[in-house]
């Protein structure tokens, strides 16, 4: 059996989030992981979409992360989609369940990505949810953008 190719760069996203949510703050927590997880991530066995972070007594957990098995693991393998905890200082952690606890306010991982030491770290967004006219403005913003892409790439020809 051939061993997965492992990425020098990773860094995945949920790219869904920028649709549903306005990004207020961002913070970069480690992650604690299994012993077979960091070497999933490496291959990019991992899933973002689903995610979320959630508070238990006074920690911060990411919750329904997908990280794919390790095709070489053996009993020792990881499941899938078990709790993790997220590393950050208390100060933080603090100013985050504050902040959590007002109305309308989230928490989500945003990226996932190695650190230059080979890290596994998760890029951690407060953020508040939009309504669906905010949505239409949004993909507005969008559409407008890509036109003037393309309208500067024509002139840029000519």
């Amino acid at each position: 059996m051939k061993k997965p190719e492992l990425k020098k760069n990773i860094e995945i996203t949920n790219r869904k989030a920028k649709y549903e949510y306005f990004f207020l703050e961002e913070y970069d927590a480690g992650i604690m992981l299994k012993g077979t997880e960091i070497k999933s991530i490496r291959a990019g066995l991992v899933n973002l979409n689903d995610a979320y972070c959630l508070f238990v007594r006074g920690e911060l957990f990411i919750k329904n992360l997908y990280i794919g098995e390790y095709s070489h693991g053996n009993i020792y393998n990881h499941e899938p989609r078990r709790d993790r905890k997220l590393l950050l200082k208390k100060q933080e952690l603090k100013k985050l369940f504050r902040k959590v606890t007002e109305k309308g306010m989230t928490l989500f991982p945003y990226k996932l990505y190695l650190s230059d030491r080979g890290l596994a770290k998760v890029q951690i967004i407060l953020g508040k949810g939009k309504k669906s006219y905010d949505k239409r403005q949004s993909i507005k913003e969008k559409d407008n953008k890509r036109e003037l892409g393309r309208i500067n790439k024509y002139k840029d020809i000519d």
